[in-house]
């Protein structure tokens, strides 16, 4: 759904949205586009522990998927399905049981032909950065009611209270300082009263986040990947990332890993973790009252505090996190 722009910084923040967003479509589009053209689409299972390559995406993608899964292809036919959700672009084409496909996780999906006459179905996750340095790129946007739910309906306990301190940190009606303060409480209050930070949020609730995430950290960044859509039948297996801004697509710089690998590193570079942080500008920027933000892994989450969806929780990958391997 278009967004409706309530002012003219809003409206460029809305554009430059629509533009980031269409910059990552193109990139996937090539990419898949590449992979067709191929002229040779022969790859054998080569050592190499790598995740960062510079060259041609579509040859070292397929390279990582040979050596990965210790395959040796014959064959690959991609089809690009990253602009089907958004913008309605995209390849036509159906699942399994003659379904069209009309939204997927996976950007690109790749139909490929092994050497013993096997087939397989490969998605692929495109994360884009047009910027010269990395930036970070949003994975998952969602509610706190919405993110409680895919943990319960992927068997990852969430009580009540955990999800009712979600919503107080991500300010949503009833939840709200607006809401729960009296008259004299919000006229002493410096911080936004729209929403309570992270540890403004009951110590019950904060505990127990902190338990999920500890117990639970590969499962949940394994969601975050490669969940978003209801009735999703192809979760991508692999992810690329498009690191920076690039010249030429033959010299690009990519960061490529399966799910379980990058699920695997995000944890060991760090468990949930706080970070501090004052606010230094906005409506509240007199708030000196320091503040925490909750991270795992590469992950770090916020609520989005956008004009449209102010309330809903937004999970991004920490700037160049591929650095950090």
């Amino acid at each position: 759904m278009a967004l409706t722009p309530i002012n003219e910084a809003h409206k460029k923040q809305i554009e430059a949205g629509i533009k980031g967003r269409d910059n990552g479509h193109k990139f996937e589009s090539i990419l898949s586009s590449e992979i067709n053209s191929l002229s040779d689409k022969s790859f054998f299972p080569l050592k190499n522990n790598k995740h960062l390559f510079q060259g041609n995406p579509a040859i070292q993608l397929i390279q990582y998927i040979s050596n990965a899964l210790t395959i040796e292809i014959v064959n690959v036919k991609s089809s690009w399905l990253g602009g089907l959700a958004t913008s309605g672009l995209g390849d036509a084409i159906v699942d399994e049981q003659g379904n069209p496909i009309t939204k997927s996780k996976s950007d690109i999906l790749l139909r490929i032909t092994c050497k013993d006459n096997s087939d397989k179905t490969i998605g692929v996750s495109i994360k884009t950065c047009n910027k010269r340095t990395p930036t970070n790129d949003q994975m998952f946007f969602t509610t706190a009611r919405a993110f409680c739910t895919l943990l319960r309906t992927n068997e990852i306990e969430v009580s009540d209270i955990a999800e009712d301190g979600l919503s107080m940190f991500c300010g949503d009606t009833g939840f709200r300082p607006l809401d729960l303060m009296s008259e004299s409480q919000l006229s002493q209050r410096v911080s936004d009263p729209n929403r309570y930070y992270w540890e403004e949020t009951t110590i019950e609730s904060q505990k127990e986040w902190e338990s999920i995430f500890l117990t639970h950290q590969d499962d949940i960044s394994l969601l975050l990947f490669q969940k978003a859509y209801r009735d999703d039948t192809y979760a991508p297996d692999f992810l690329l990332h498009q690191t920076t801004k690039f010249d030429d697509f033959n010299s690009c710089e990519t960061a490529i890993f399966t799910m379980d690998e990058i699920a695997t590193i995000s944890h060991q570079y760090s468990g949930f973790v706080l970070s501090k942080y004052v606010i230094r500008k906005g409506t509240y920027k007199n708030d000196n009252n320091v503040h925490f933000a909750p991270r795992f892994g590469f992950i770090q989450f916020q609520r989005g505090g956008q004009k449209q969806h102010p309330t809903q929780l937004q999970f991004n990958l920490k700037a160049g996190y591929f650095r950090h391997i």
